[in-house]
């Protein structure tokens, strides 16, 4: 189910480094037009990758679709919170209590906040995807 987040992770993966560079690092960032096109891509893989899924489960004739369709997609936020550890060990000069409870606090708030926004995508991709094909079916 935590594999699920990768594929999305990895469509930000190289991003990601110049925001933490600009915010963390007060380098500034200056390619905004990148920054959405990367985020409407985040948003269709995350799509994407929850309809897959969830056409895999409904497949297997498994008809619980909802809280796996919820959870699989919102990992990607447990792999920024990854990259954050990386980042923060790594590539930043960050040192002392108050400047890691800074980071990690925050990093953490922000990574529930894709967490929340990621699963809500993937949750309404997975109910149109659900509608549409259960709507195609004839009773007679």
């Amino acid at each position: 189910m935590a594999m699920a987040g990768f594929l999305p992770f990895s469509a930000i993966y190289i991003e990601l480094y110049y925001i933490f560079a600009s915010v963390w690092g007060h380098q500034i960032y200056t390619i905004y037009s990148i920054l959405a096109i990367v985020f409407i891509i985040l948003l269709i893989v995350t799509a994407f990758i929850t309809v897959a899924l969830t056409y895999f489960q409904l497949a297997a004739e498994d008809h619980e679709w909802w809280w796996r369709s919820f959870l699989c997609v919102g990992s990607t936020g447990l792999f920024i919170y990854g990259y954050c550890l990386y980042y923060y060990h790594a590539r930043s000069d960050m040192s002392g209590f108050m400047q890691t409870s800074f980071f990690f606090g925050y990093m953490a708030c922000i990574c529930y906040g894709f967490f929340l926004m990621l699963e809500t995508v993937g949750f309404l991709a997975a109910l149109i995807f659900v509608h549409h094909i259960y709507r195609s079916i004839k009773y007679e």
